[in-house]
């Protein structure tokens, strides 16, 4: 006897609201036959659907081989919540896209409200199908609740059982833990989700505990972790990262070097000697494998463990050791290096083949670097109001807290300003994302996707750039050109234009006048011309004479330099401004005692083009007082000049 004639009971009622969830489907009667009949089948034997879920795993695979169309049957019954299912039976069932439909029907809103935000996010249709028909039917025949419904702690918890369920192999698991991390994007941008999807780079404490696992004695891995989260409330996550680093090759030195050390508290100055001499000579892991370690690194590791050693004794840890054991002299001394512009020629070729790169993002981002003079950490957060308008000032672009932790605004160049509204143009609407700093909703510029654009892509589109431009070493290797670099040529670039430095700083948005002065070298055309003019006043003052020459002023040099200068008839005389003029200058030929003969005609004649020469300069400079003497010098010497031809 059909169930559906047997009266009004739980099993009935199951029947009839499957029945009616077929109809809906829009199935041919031939189907809807075969899933009713294989319902009632199920039913009769099993009309306690939990108490079935219950049986070993294999038990009930073989009902299901046995009792043609019981799948459907227990498929709604999960997405509806009328009983719930383990993962690995899931896994070990494939479900699939045999429960695609069904979602369909069931959650028709919520799945129009998806493939909505899919293609905001410029999501792929086949991926966007991908996501929906495979990552969302697991989630909800595990939860039995709406797309609506969900929140992080239920995908967190799919996805610890798609990470640990050994039905899955690798390439399986990476598979289905990336449609779950596709459908964490669109929960979020529907607003399902009040965390947006991330990918884990190290920080956190399950990340710190995988990287210190390298830390043979516990005790001193659980210091180094403690330490960790404390730090974590007032450190930014790129130090964290940094400091994680650092202190984990710390700790997995200790560990191959002295095994038998159980605790920092009875670490000695000897070990610490040891891990210095060690860590100048290490080198690269990864990428860099086998490269040396730079001066940067070196000093990074002295200065983590003495903070690191000092706080935890400061703090009185048990653990910290009795004495102290890293001393400033420990440091070693940062090279001071200069600014690596790109010479005229290369900035050039490369910003040519930047126009010309295909992908928008490195393309418009490398051309706001060089003409706005950012940091590419700033340009990354640079927010869509970032654009202000000062009226008669222009328009400028504000900087958002960077690497020293302050605001600052920089003139925006028209080029720049045409880049970056292309960009916000083409960029559409998507949903604001947490600010790492405060975690407020933050509508970035620089976003894809739903995903904020990383500093990677520009690099790449730098090395792409460089290939297309031709640019190589005297080797003939493609030339390395860093971001960093378009920073040091924009600044370069207004130095040698006459920008003084203090406006510069303020431009740059440096803390002290030392990272500013790095900018001030002979290499500058501005630097080299006050230079030039300083040695010009420095020369006659501290001749140096060629071998075999003496060591005498150049006439010409001497006659430009801006000094008070005197001409006698047995030479020259070079006063300082700071000295005023010489009370004794030209004196004697201003004498009424002073006689002159033939002989010394010549020598007067060019004494008189001289001081002409010298009274021409001096009015030039604007000093009154020496054209005043210069003209007394002239007249008496066309006296004394006009007398000896009188005679001759």
């Amino acid at each position: 006897m059909s169930l559906l004639a047997a009266g009004h009971d739980p099993v009935t009622d199951l029947l009839v609201d499957y029945l009616g969830h077929c109809d809906a489907l829009g199935l041919k009667d031939e189907a809807l036959r075969a899933r009713r009949i294989g319902a009632e089948k199920f039913l009769e034997r099993h009309p306690d659907l939990d108490a079935w879920w219950r049986r070993p795993m294999d038990a009930r695979l073989t009902d299901l081989s046995r009792i043609a169309m019981a799948w459907p049957l227990l498929g709604w019954a999960l997405l509806t919540g009328r009983c719930r299912s383990d993962i690995d039976f899931l896994v070990r069932k494939k479900f699939g896209h045999s429960l695609a439909r069904a979602v369909e029907v069931l959650y028709a809103n919520d799945i129009a409200s998806l493939r909505a935000a899919s293609a905001r996010l410029g999501m792929t249709e086949v991926w966007t199908e991908a996501i929906i028909h495979s990552a969302l039917p697991l989630v909800l025949t595990f939860f039995g609740r709406s797309p609506a419904t969900l929140d992080g702690a239920d995908l967190d918890l799919i996805e610890d059982g798609v990470r640990d369920t050994p039905m899955f192999t690798v390439a399986m698991r990476r598979s289905r833990r990336g449609h779950l991390h596709g459908l964490r994007r669109l929960l979020y941008e529907t607003g399902t989700l009040d965390r947006p999807a991330r990918i884990q780079h190290g920080d956190g404490p399950t990340s710190r505990e995988r990287r210190l696992e390298v830390v043979g004695a516990v005790e001193i891995r659980g210091t180094i972790l403690r330490y960790l989260e404390l730090r974590s409330a007032v450190l930014r996550p790129a130090t964290m990262e940094k400091l994680l680093s650092s202190l984990a090759i710390f700790g997995e030195f200790l560990t191959d070097r002295y095994p038998g050390l159980t605790s920092l508290a009875h670490l000695e100055r000897s070990q610490v000697e040891a891990y210095f001499t060690w860590s100048a000579t290490r080198t690269w892991r990864g990428r860099f494998e086998g490269r040396p370690v730079g001066p940067w690194p070196v000093t990074e590791a002295v200065i983590t463990l003495r903070s690191f050693l000092q706080d935890i004794a400061a703090w009185g840890w048990a653990e910290a050791p009795p004495r102290r054991l890293v001393f400033s002299t420990d440091t070693p001394k940062l090279p001071s290096l200069l600014p690596r512009a790109l010479p005229p020629d290369v900035d050039t070729a490369l910003m040519a083949a930047v126009a010309g790169l295909k992908d928008d993002f490195p393309r418009i981002a490398i051309t706001l670097l060089r003409l706005t003079g950012l940091r590419i950490g700033e340009l990354l957060d640079l927010e869509l109001d970032c654009v202000l308008d000062y009226g008669s000032s222009g328009r400028w672009l504000r900087v958002p807290l960077g690497k020293l932790n302050s605001e600052r605004s920089v003139p925006l160049h028209p080029l720049a300003e045409d880049a970056l509204e292309q960009w916000c143009t083409r960029r559409g609407r998507q949903r604001a994302l947490p600010h790492p700093r405060d975690s407020r909703p933050t509508d970035f510029v620089f976003m894809r996707g739903g995903r904020r654009l990383r500093s990677r892509a520009v690099q790449q589109g730098l090395a792409e750039a460089v290939r297309v431009a031709g640019l190589t070493t005297t080797e003939g290797a493609p030339l390395h050109v860093v971001a960093h670099q378009l920073r040091h040529t924009y600044a370069t670039e207004l130095v040698n234009s006459g920008m003084s430095l203090q406006a510069l700083m303020a431009l740059l948005g440096h803390s002290s006048p030392e990272m500013t002065l790095r900018y001030a070298t002979l290499a500058s055309p501005t630097l080299k011309t006050a230079y030039e003019v300083a040695m010009g006043k420095v020369r006659p003052r501290i001749p140096v004479a060629t071998m075999g020459r003496p060591a005498v002023p150049d006439r010409v040099g001497w006659l430009a330099q801006e000094m008070l200068k005197t001409r006698v008839a047995h030479g020259y005389c070079a006063r300082e401004l700071v000295a005023e003029a010489c009370p004794y200058a030209n004196v004697c030929e201003s004498c009424a005692n002073f006689v002159a003969t033939p002989e010394f005609a010549p020598v007067l004649e060019a004494q008189l083009a001289d001081i002409a020469a010298l009274r021409i300069d001096a009015a030039t400079r604007g000093w009154a007082s020496e054209v005043a003497r210069h003209d007394r010098v002239i007249i008496s010497l066309e006296g004394h000049l006009a007398r000896l031809r009188a005679r001759a």
